[in-house]
């Protein structure tokens, strides 16, 4: 089966006229690619704010865990550092036992004054760390429970995009391809205009009818001569305003 080769489209032959009308009819391809997207709303923005917010979420409470654990650990090593120092006290009052004088009762003594010391020092970094390591498992409860809160909102908006995204998927690939149909027609610069000035349209829209003996993009007068040129097709023409392009409003009737 022979394959058909893509029609080789001439351009420079096209007519003042079949270049407005392919830019017409391109502009009312993306409008309309446009109204599936406005239907689609906000819901693109909200899905990736959600996922950033999840993902700062799941960090802040991957952090706090760390910190968590770092504070059982400090726990565990002054717990280590009581007995120690209780082996050392009672290491001590048995050497107190068998000295040979006052002195060396007196050093001791010392030794033992220093290690209770050390003792309730340990034990009082005990209880911050213990209260630390509780405040930071209760945000990570509260940090749990709005990561579920946020799971939830984002899954029934994924849903819901998912569902539009299906119901329009079929119309937005065709209209998708008759864009680029329609693209190969113009010629670059002209496209390059277009494309450009439909960027900066509050409403996408590049090409334009007179309407009313009015822009159709922004509304504002026409003079009756200009709009005598538009209508006779002859030449590309901008509104001095807004800058889009006008055409004849005939061409939505065609």
């Amino acid at each position: 089966m022979a394959v058909g080769k893509a029609k080789v489209i001439d351009q420079s032959s096209m007519t003042v006229e079949e270049k407005l009308s392919a830019l017409f009819k391109l502009q009312q391809v993306d409008s309309k690619i446009d109204e599936i997207s406005v239907l689609r709303g906000e819901l693109p923005l909200e899905v990736q704010d959600l996922e950033d917010e999840i993902a700062g979420l799941e960090t802040r409470i991957q952090n706090y865990q760390d910190d968590v654990k770092e504070f059982e650990q400090s726990v565990a090593d002054k717990r280590n550092e009581i007995i120690e120092a209780q082996a050392l006290i009672k290491k001590y009052k048995e050497q107190q036992n068998n000295v040979r004088n006052n002195r060396e009762y007196d050093s001791l003594t010392k030794e033992i004054e220093y290690q209770t010391l050390e003792i309730e020092l340990c034990e009082k970094r005990i209880r911050e760390f213990t209260q630390q390591a509780q405040d930071k498992s209760a945000i990570i409860a509260e940090s749990k429970s709005d990561l579920e809160g946020r799971m939830i909102d984002l899954n029934s908006k994924k849903s819901e995009l998912d569902r539009i995204v299906k119901e329009n998927e079929k119309d937005e690939q065709k209209l998708s391809k008759e864009s680029e149909l329609l693209e190969e027609k113009i010629e670059e610069r002209l496209l390059t205009a277009y494309k450009r000035i439909r960027g900066n349209a509050r409403n996408g829209k590049a090409v334009v009818a007179v309407e009313r003996d009015a822009c159709g993009g922004c509304y504002n007068k026409i003079p009756p001569q200009r709009q005598l040129d538009i209508c006779m097709r002859k030449k590309i023409i901008v509104c001095e305003y807004c800058g889009r392009i006008l055409v004849d409003p005939a061409f939505g009737e065609e």
